[in-house]
């Protein structure tokens, strides 16, 4: 039985009281987002990977009373599919994943940028570019920066024999380990909580998942991670792939730790990277990672427009759709440029007066003049915890009131709360009030007191799910409405408990070199355990790389640097992952002969060390 609820009439009021405040519409954005269509595949449907077929109700213009109404409209824009020309030799496929992939025609064959999330989308966009531009080989990958839906797809545009080959796989500086701390070291915790940013178990409808604000969704599939041959160092750093000219601009700590625009001379045509899209991007994303530095962000967009602008006669991005003219990119530009800086020198500003970020998250608005454009709106990121970010970079968590410095954990805190309010019945009695009144974030703030003191109290679930249910329809942001609505969803459909850890994907650490890959099982030692245990040593030898590491276990803390030191076991990366993630034990490894040497009886001691994560861990209740 479906448990989602109808909007609610504050639901509709506060569509209606936003619809009065949004920007002119004069359909510039669905001109630019269809101009140059070539041809598509029906409804973009790849099996297994990618399908737009479920969204099918946005093609309808009235938003549904569910539905935020721009984010509707940031919905149905995100819709247009397929492969889009953006000017002569730069070809665009959109609507494949929530990422673009981008063909420069080069000498003998294409040079690709972004090859998207994963493996499946990225070579149908390939097929469809060879059927429509000639069946070409890939000469050359750029990665634009270091999240996975810009190089999790590399595998679907390049063989292993390209690989092999030394195709030429371009990236900014510090992209693999900036692509490894991001995506491994905290992955499992970024990975559940992007199921939470994305919307990934919601139902495609108009009372779930209709849009993520940056594209329409992630793509399921094969991710991998193949690391960079050639790095971006420095800017104004030209390069010449299969005959096409490229200038290079870094521009580090902007959008991704590692990131870089850069501009085609013979085709007049700027890179944006994802620096800019035509939302307000995430200085602190909400599936987490390190905040964003939004005053280098506005000085790296600045500086592109100063060495590019005045010849840029197209500007396209890794997300979204291009904007045409010099003119036009210069427009752009600035705005998106102010739209940063703003937030950065206006909370900078309230924090000097003293206000907490969540005070200056609450007061921060827009001047008129980037209030009135579409491509500032919070589809993706908000001001609201854009702000927090800001402060968080320069001033931390702590706000400075003494009673946060150390407050009581959510179960703790939530139990006395309850007692304070006089037992569970009361303070549901004060929250159905508030719900009546929709006060709904008044409402999920006190009941989740309740839901942390008693996990299984139904009617403080049901309450819980309806208050952010009500919150994700009212929400502009894609991943806030994902956030809402998936908490609403588990609140109301628990998933059982698991005596063993329900691990993520694995597909990025097979990818790793051995030196991260060590890097990454350090986060994985259980610290109690290991200290209870005392020190190790062992070489690791890797068989399939040649490459032998000392592994030292001291203090509690994992070591290993090249070299030698303690006994020897020799294997592969392969086989030592299948280990720790309880792919295969140890004692078959070595009835297999795929771990040898005397140092398997101190990697014996090792492995019950590493932790295995619970990719499901909860996040609504305790």
């Amino acid at each position: 039985m479906d448990q989602r609820k109808d909007a609610t009439q504050a639901t509709k009021a506060a569509h209606a009281a936003l619809a009065a405040r949004l920007p002119r519409e004069t359909g510039a954005d669905f001109a630019n987002a269809t101009r140059g269509f070539i041809s598509s595949i029906p409804e973009a449907d790849i099996p297994g990977a990618w399908s737009l077929k479920p969204y099918a109700f946005l093609g309808d213009e009235t938003p549904a009373p569910t539905v935020n109404p721009s984010l509707w409209r940031q919905a149905r824009l995100n819709m247009q599919h397929g492969l889009f020309e953006v000017t002569k030799g730069v070809y665009q496929v959109r609507g494949f994943d929530l990422s673009n992939i981008t063909f420069i025609e080069g000498d003998e064959g294409y040079v690709i940028v972004d090859p998207l999330t994963s493996a499946a989308p990225a070579a149908a966009a390939l097929q469809l570019m060879r059927e429509r531009r000639g069946d070409k080989p890939v000469t050359a990958v750029i990665y634009t920066h270091s999240h996975v839906d810009h190089y999790g797809g590399v595998r679907g545009v390049l063989s292993p024999e390209d690989i092999e080959a030394g195709v030429p796989i371009v990236a900014p500086e510090g992209f693999l380990a900036a692509a490894v701390s991001e995506n491994v070291l905290a992955g499992n915790a970024m990975g559940r909580r992007a199921t939470y940013m994305y919307g990934a178990t919601l139902p495609k409808d108009p009372k779930g998942h209709v849009d993520a604000g940056l594209g329409k969704a992630v793509s399921m599939g094969a991710v991998s991670l193949v690391p960079n041959t050639l790095s971006i160092r420095e800017t104004g750093e030209r390069l010449t792939l299969d005959g096409v000219e490229i200038v290079f601009q870094v521009t580090p700590d902007t959008e991704a730790p590692a990131e870089m625009n850069f501009f085609f001379p013979q085709f007049g045509a700027l890179c944006m990277a994802e620096n800019c899209t035509c939302q307000l991007h995430n200085l602190y994303t909400p599936r987490g990672a390190q905040v964003r530095d939004a005053r280098a962000w506005s000085h790296y967009i600045d500086e592109a427009s100063d060495m590019f602008a005045d010849d840029t006669q197209v500007l396209f991005a890794s997300h979204h759709w291009p904007r045409w003219g010099s003119g036009e990119a210069k427009r752009f530009l600035r705005q998106q440029r102010d739209l940063y800086k703003y937030i950065h020198d206006q909370t900078l500003r309230m924090a000097n007066h003293g206000l907490t970020p969540v005070e200056i998250a609450e007061d921060l608005e827009l001047p008129p003049s980037l209030a009135a454009e579409w491509h500032t709106r919070g589809y993706y990121g908000t001001l609201s915890h854009n702000a927090k970010a800001v402060y968080q970079r320069y001033l931390g968590w702590f706000d400075g009131n003494p009673a946060n410095l150390h407050k009581l954990p959510p179960v703790e805190a939530g139990r006395r709360y309850v007692e304070v309010a006089g037992g569970p019945e009361a303070l549901l009695a004060k929250a159905r009030e508030a719900y009546g009144r929709g006060e709904y974030r008044w409402v999920a703030e006190l009941v989740n007191h309740l839901v942390f003191a008693d996990p299984n109290h139904p009617e403080a679930r049901a309450l819980q799910a309806d208050a952010l249910e009500q919150m994700g329809y009212q929400a502009e942001s894609g991943p806030w409405r994902a956030f809402y609505l998936t908490g609403a969803q588990e609140l109301r459909n628990p998933r059982p408990a698991s005596d063993k850890p329900r691990q993520g994907a694995a597909g990025q650490l097979r990818s790793l070199p051995a030196d991260a890959l060590l890097e990454s099982f350090a986060v994985r030692l259980n610290g109690p355990r290991a200290g209870a245990i005392g020190d190790l040593a062992l070489t690791v030898s890797f068989s399939d790389t040649g490459e032998r590491f000392a592994v030292s276990v001291e203090n509690a803390v994992l070591h290993h640097k090249a070299g030698e030191g303690g006994p020897a076991v020799t294997l592969t990366r392969p086989v030592l992952i299948g280990l720790v993630i309880g792919e295969t034990t140890l004692e078959k490894a070595l009835e297999d002969g795929v771990v040898t040497g005397e140092g398997a009886a101190v990697l014996g001691q090792l492995l019950p060390l590493l932790d295995r994560f619970d990719f499901w861990f909860e996040i609504v209740a305790p």
